[in-house]
């Protein structure tokens, strides 16, 4: 749980005892292979801080079909923000890709520490202005570059996540089919 209070440390100031109570409202909570920590339709009831594993963000087609939107893995927060904060039913899904591990909070204890904690929205803010920066950086430079250039860009802003997601999962996130994924990786060997 160290972690999650350095990487919290990174957008404002919390004290000794702004610490010790994150981490009493915290708990860990693992979340198997091929399990959803939030579900289209539902809710998002908790928010978590992943500390091992990969989650994909992905919706389904009318034919059943997924789309993988974006990755989150360690040392990044899991939530649908829009239905946490909103309390409104998620339009995706969070999947856990891997065996995985968060430092989660409910509603609830999220809830109590914005109100008992100055700077803690303003914390958050930080983080999801950091994390949108980046997601839209990303989308943005996907919609001008060509498959090829879209996977090394993928392989050096996330290094060693290619090897743990699956072709499909891959090969859907960057909007090619998996053949086009493994042809490519074949000619940059």
């Amino acid at each position: 749980m160290k972690e999650l209070i350095a990487y919290l440390l990174q957008f404002g100031h919390l004290n000794q005892q702004q610490c010790d109570l994150i981490l009493s409202r915290a708990h860990l909570k693992a979340v198997g292979r091929g399990c959803y920590f939030s579900e289209a339709g539902k809710v998002a009831r908790q928010i978590g801080y992943v500390t091992n594993g990969v989650f994909r963000v992905c919706y389904y087609d009318k034919a059943g079909e997924s789309f993988t939107r974006y990755f989150v893995y360690e040392n990044r927060f899991v939530v649908d923000i829009n239905s946490f904060r909103d309390d409104m039913p998620s339009a995706e899904y969070i999947e856990a890709i891997t065996d995985c591990e968060v430092v989660a909070f409910s509603r609830e204890d999220f809830t109590e520490l914005s109100n008992t904690i100055p700077g803690w929205r303003d914390i958050f803010y930080k983080i999801t202005s950091y994390v949108l920066e980046n997601k839209l950086r990303a989308t943005s430079n996907m919609l001008v570059q060509d498959a090829q250039t879209r996977y090394l860009h993928f392989l050096e802003y996330y290094p060693g996540l290619a090897n743990r997601v699956p072709l499909t999962m891959l090969a859907s996130y960057l909007g090619i089919t998996p053949s086009s994924l493994s042809r490519i990786r074949k000619s940059i060997l």
